[in-house]
């Protein structure tokens, strides 16, 4: 996939992410990487588009780098992050984070969620957000990114909708 740089989904997700202040870095990786052509680290999600194979992954690794603790962005990739991050916690709002950037985007929901991805769970994500049961929904709110429509004062910016897209 060497022209998947090229795609318009990969450059709306590319400049999304920059207007957020997530960094991409385009880079050769080894082939042996949790994703295919994707890797997270101190500098932000590397990307290798000759060994990339599902352009939503992008907003999944970027879901990452946006629930975790500013203060802990930097540590990410070396020998000072913790060993158990991300946590399960943290892979649930990383979820639930992507499906929101994908909605902002008016992506397709199986660009995130493809059928190779989530531990063949995806089709059971696909239902449950496409139905407004957004499981972990209560860990973005705590992390301050959004509100749940139950929130009177702040209803009009009700998730799908995030107040903010990088957690302090």
């Amino acid at each position: 996939m060497g022209t998947a740089k090229e795609t318009k989904e990969i450059a709306e997700i590319l400049n999304f992410l920059n207007k957020i202040g997530i960094t991409t870095v385009e880079k050769e990786l080894p082939k042996d990487t949790f994703l295919p052509g994707l890797a997270l680290s101190s500098k932000g999600i590397e990307i290798d588009f000759g060994q990339l194979l599902y352009p939503g992954d992008i907003l999944h690794e970027a879901g990452h780098l946006a629930v975790t603790p500013s203060f802990q962005r930097n540590l990410i990739g070396t020998n000072e992050m913790p060993e158990e991050w991300p946590t399960q916690g943290d892979e649930i709002a990383a979820m639930l984070w992507s499906f929101a950037a994908s909605e902002h985007l008016n992506l397709p929901i199986d660009l995130v969620f493809h059928p190779n991805g989530y531990k063949n769970q995806s089709e059971w994500l696909i239902e449950n957000y496409s139905s407004g049961n957004y499981i972990g929904l209560p860990l973005l709110e705590w992390m301050g990114l959004t509100t749940s429509e139950t929130n009177e004062i702040k209803k009009d910016i009700a998730f799908p909708k995030m107040i903010k897209w990088l957690r302090d």
